[in-house]
């Protein structure tokens, strides 16, 4: 196996691996608001995720930018927790602010935490050049990115058909609303118990 495909495989197990939950979750939590039909406004929010973790990804493994291992750990369930926040709160998009449109905005600016910590994984994998491995492992976090999402699109739809089936009282939230709480719900609790875990002040 080439160098290349050796880094693009490592890239995509990194992000679909177990091991590799809060990554996962956070891609989760972002999808968790979106229908087929919104998917101009989903592919916004992702691909400027995908620009901020790989710009951050480039200037710390190249010596650029150095950040403390142990901030970027705290700091990944915090950005999950944020966007849970954010689910749970926005119930109008179209009335929000740029009409929810600060969604990307919101996720590059995450998207800068996740890609520290690619980078704090890929760093250690690294003998004497960066060009080929940086880049493969990037081709390796975008596939892996991919199936996560259509992964999460499908338990979407899965959880949409739930709450369709339920015979839900006169004036009770949409199907829609119903799953981002539930699902936000969800994630939140998980990722704070993870930034506790992981808070690097503790004693």
């Amino acid at each position: 196996m080439s160098e290349l495909l050796a880094f693009m495989e490592l890239g995509f197990r990194h992000i679909v691996d177990i091991s590799a939950m809060d990554h996962i979750l956070f891609l989760l939590a972002l999808a968790a608001i979106y229908r087929w039909r919104d998917w101009h406004d989903a592919l916004w929010v992702v691909s400027a995720f995908t620009i901020g973790h790989s710009t951050t990804l480039v200037l710390a493994v190249t010596g650029v930018l150095t950040i403390s291992s142990a901030i970027v750990e705290f700091l990944i369930p915090l950005t999950i927790v944020v966007a849970c926040i954010e689910n749970l709160l926005v119930r109008n998009r179209a009335s929000a602010l740029w009409g929810g449109r600060y969604r990307a905005i919101l996720a590059g600016v995450f998207g800068l935490v996740h890609g520290a910590g690619f980078a704090t994984y890929l760093r250690s994998l690294f003998v004497d050049h960066i060009a080929v491995p940086l880049f493969g492992f990037n081709v390796g976090i975008e596939a892996g990115q991919i199936v996560v999402l259509a992964a999460a699109a499908t338990l979407l739809m899965a959880v949409d058909a739930g709450f369709e089936r339920i015979r839900l009282p006169s004036g009770s939230p949409s199907a829609l609303r119903l799953r981002v709480v539930a699902i936000s719900a969800v994630v939140m609790v998980v990722a704070s118990a993870w930034a506790v875990q992981r808070n690097p002040w503790s004693a």
